[in-house]
C-alpha cells in the first residue's frame, strides 16, 4: 500500500493586489506565467517521495484561475508525470469569481480537479472595493453557475468577517446569499490586519475602523448558528461543511501529514523537516534553494497540539501516542491542568479538544502549553 502525502502548488499571479493580502502574489507578471510552470516542473521533479502516491492536492495563490487554460493543462499534466495520484484523490483549486471560464473549467475536469474554492469574501459592493476584490457579487453567482454546469459539486466559498464598517445585517446578508448558492463548504476567516498590506496603513492611520471585538464575535456565532441550522458541520475554527465535504488536504495538514510544496513561498513537511522556498518570484525562476529547518521532538509534540486543537474534534490521544511515542499527557504534564480547570478545553472520547469557551482564547490556551 501505498504511503499517502499531499501536494501544494502556489499560484503567485494576481490581477491585483488585495487591501488584506500578505500572501506571496504579484501583479503585472503574466510575461513568467510560462517560466514559472517551467520551474514548478523541475521542482517537481526533485521532490517525489519513494513509495508515496498524492491524496490531496491544493492549488492556491494568488489567483490561480488567471493563468490560460494551455498553461493550467501543462501545469497539472506535467504534475501527473511528476507524481502518482491516488484513485479519488482530492484535487482542489482556487478560483476567483469573474476570472473563470468554461475552457479553464474544462482543463480542470480533464486532468482530475474535483473541488474548487471561490473567494467571494462579501456580498456588498462597498465590503468588495473596500478589500481591492476586482469582482461583483453578481459574478460570483455568474461563476458558481460555470462550475456547476461543467459538472464540479464541491464548492466552497471563501467569506470574511471583521472587516472595517461590516455589520451585523452585512454578515447576515452575505451569508444568505452564499447560501443561495447551495455550496458544500464555507469558510468563514476572521480579519487579520498583517503587517505592510494597505488595510495596516488604512487601518493605523484611523482611515478605516474595525468592528469591535463583541461585534466580531457576534458576526462569528452568527456564522455558527446559520449554517448549522442549513445542515453544515464545523470541523475546524473557521471552516464549515455539509457532511462527507470537509476539505480533507487542509485536515490533513492539520493533524501533521506529510505534504510536499511547490513553488514561490510554498512549504513542504516531510520527516521531521519542514521547508519554505523563496517567496520572491525572482528568487524562486533563478533557483534560490528552499530553508530547511529540523523539527526537534518538543517542536514535533507542540505542533500537535497547535494544529489539532484547530479541529474541534481536537487532538486523538491515541494518534498523538503512535506519531509521538507518549501519551499527551505523558508530553504536556501539568501544564494541561490550568485550561482543564478553567474550561477551556476538555477530553471527550480519547480526544483532547477546545470547548467553545476556549476557542475565543485560543491563542492563550497554547501559550499554557509551550515549554516552561
Amino acid at each position: 500500500m501505498k504511503k499517502e502525502i499531499g501536494l501544494y502548488v502556489h499560484i503567485p499571479f494576481c490581477a491585483r493586489k488585495c487591501a488584506y493580502c500578505d500572501f506571496a502574489s504579484f501583479a503585472g507578471r503574466e510575461e513568467d506565467e510560462d517560466a514559472y510552470i517551467d520551474a514548478v516542473l523541475r521542482e517537481a521533479g526533485t521532490r517525489s517521495v519513494p513509495g508515496a502516491a498524492v491524496a490531496t492536492l491544493y492549488i492556491g495563490g494568488g489567483t490561480p484561475s488567471l493563468l490560460p487554460p494551455e498553461r493550467m493543462d501543462r501545469l497539472l499534466s506535467g504534475l501527473r508525470e511528476c507524481f502518482a495520484f491516488l484513485p479519488g484523490a482530492e484535487c482542489s483549486c482556487e478560483c476567483n469569481p469573474g476570472t473563470v471560464t468554461p475552457g479553464f473549467l474544462s482543463v480542470l475536469q480533464r486532468n482530475g480537479v474535483n473541488r474548487l474554492s471561490f473567494g467571494a469574501q462579501a456580498s456588498q459592493p462597498r465590503l468588495l472595493s473596500l478589500l481591492g476584490r476586482i469582482h461583483t457579487w453578481a459574478q460570483v453567482q455568474e461563476s458558481v453557475a460555470m462550475a456547476r454546469a461543467a459538472g464540479f459539486r464541491n464548492i466552497n466559498i471563501d467569506l470574511m468577517l471583521g472587516l472595517p464598517s461590516q455589520t451585523i445585517a452585512d454578515m447576515r446578508e452575505t451569508l444568505s446569499e452564499a447560501l443561495a448558492l447551495s455550496p458544500t463548504h464555507l469558510s468563514c476567516y476572521g480579519l487579520i490586519v498583517e503587517e505592510g498590506t494597505k488595510m495596516q496603513r488604512m487601518v493605523d492611520s484611523g482611515a478605516w475602523t474595525l468592528p469591535d471585538e463583541d461585534t466580531e464575535r457576534e458576526m462569528y456565532e452568527l456564522c455558527r448558528e446559520t449554517l448549522f441550522r442549513h445542515g453544515f458541520e464545523q470541523y475546524e475554527i473557521s471552516n464549515f461543511a455539509l457532511p462527507g465535504y470537509a476539505c480533507r488536504h487542509n485536515a490533513d495538514c492539520w493533524k501533521r501529514k506529510e505534504y510536499i510544496g511547490l513553488g514561490c513561498a510554498a512549504c513542504g513537511f516531510l520527516g521531521n523537516v519542514r521547508y519554505q522556498n523563496p517567496p520572491g518570484l525572482s528568487d524562486y525562476l533563478a533557483g534560490k534553494p528552499a530553508e530547511e529547518s529540523v523539527i526537534s521532538r518538543e517542536e514535533a509534540r507542540f505542533e500537535s497540539m497547535m494544529l489539532g486543537l484547530r479541529m474541534t474534534e481536537g487532538v486523538s490521544d491515541a494518534a498523538f501516542t503512535a506519531m509521538h511515542g507518549v501519551s499527551v499527557r505523558e508530553a504536556f504534564g501539568n501544564r494541561l491542568d490550568k485550561p482543564l480547570r478553567q474550561g477551556l478545553i476538555e477530553w471527550a472520547d480519547g480526544f483532547l479538544r477546545l470547548t467553545r469557551k476556549g476557542m475565543d482564547v485560543q491563542n492563550s490556551v497554547l501559550v499554557e502549553l509551550m515549554d516552561e
